[in-house]
């Protein structure tokens, strides 16, 4: 109560151009969030959830070599992009901070995040920030949280990302788990974001974000992250198979799709290529029971395959096909 009397003797005193700026500029995405750093790889990500519509637009920003960014509360937009670029010139994540803060008129109704490629965190929580509100910041990671039910939400934010292991994206949305598990947005919860990208870039910027999911609006956004994010696990199986088809490499190929199969058991497109590889590997016998499931559950599927052989992706001899496509 005491931070949003706060708020309304500041838009009195600096009058209503504040008032009309203020509201429209910069939106009041408050929220928890974690930026954070796997020490083994370099990956450094951010991750967020709140009750407001596709928070992920506008509280997290990243990139490869430079770090990664939430900007939060009263959002100022700016400091996304401003801020990578300051870490590209070499500043730590402090003076970036500090840089952004120093140069901002309402700082104290902003929180900002900062973390740089070598794990240098910096946070920053204005006064005028509602309640509850908290920050940690340690080696590695900093969590920061506004407009909470209660006070344990950044406690139990920092203790899920030191003790948790596996791939960064997945300690990063245990942590956002853990976070709503304590308690939460106090308004409840619409949609989250998660964005992962490499430590050093590799020259190739459609390589260097090796995660980007945005659920805008959702009653459980982070189930459906979490969704999601086991779906974009088994397609990178899927991509490794391509690839492998493309280099030759059948028996490669076989094992990603299959992986990520067992991980999305009910895709028929999954379904469909894993099929394919086994009768272009010579088992076309036992390609016919998941060609037959696929075919049921879409039969344009067995439009596609009549002209995968005009293309070589599909090396099988005339009667093999009359075979797959005799299935009903």
């Amino acid at each position: 109560m005491k931070t949003i009397f706060s708020l309304m003797i500041f838009i009195l005193i600096c009058g209503s151009n504040f008032s009309q700026t203020f509201y429209s500029d910069y939106p009041l995405a408050s929220t928890y969030s974690i930026v954070g750093r796997d020490e083994a790889t370099g990956e450094i990500g951010v991750a967020v959830q709140s009750h407001w519509f596709s928070v992920g637009t506008i509280v997290s920003w990243g990139e490869a070599s430079a770090g990664v960014i939430a900007t939060q509360s009263f959002v100022n937009a700016s400091f996304g992009p401003h801020g990578l670029n300051l870490l590209k010139e070499g500043f730590t994540a402090q003076q970036v901070l500090d840089s952004l803060i120093n140069s901002d008129e309402g700082r104290e109704f902003r929180q900002l995040a900062v973390l740089d490629t070598r794990g240098n965190a910096a946070a920053f929580t204005g006064k005028n920030c509602i309640e509850e509100r908290c920050q940690i910041v340690g080696r590695n990671y900093s969590v920061q949280a506004n407009m909470m039910l209660n006070g344990n939400v950044c406690n139990a934010m920092a203790e899920s990302f030191r003790i948790s292991t596996g791939p960064l994206a997945e300690r990063l949305l245990a942590a956002l788990e853990a976070a709503e598990t304590a308690g939460g947005d106090i308004r409840g919860k619409q949609s989250a974001a998660l964005l992962v990208f490499k430590g050093e870039a590799s020259g190739k910027v459609w390589e260097d974000k090796l995660v980007d999911i945005r659920i805008d609006d959702n009653r459980e956004p982070l189930v459906e992250l979490k969704r999601i994010l086991k779906v974009h696990r088994a397609y990178e199986h899927m991509n490794r198979g391509d690839l492998a088809i493309e280099h030759g490499n059948m028996e490669t190929a076989l094992k990603e799709y299959s992986s990520a199969g067992e991980m999305y058991p009910d895709n028929e497109e999954m379904k469909f290529w894993h099929a394919v590889t086994l009768a272009n590997n010579g088992m076309v016998e036992k390609s016919l029971n998941i060609f037959k499931d696929v075919f049921g559950m879409n039969n344009n599927w067995k439009i596609l395959l009549k002209r995968l052989p005009a293309s070589g992706l599909l090396n099988v001899s005339d009667n093999e096909l009359k075979l797959i496509l005799g299935i009903n």
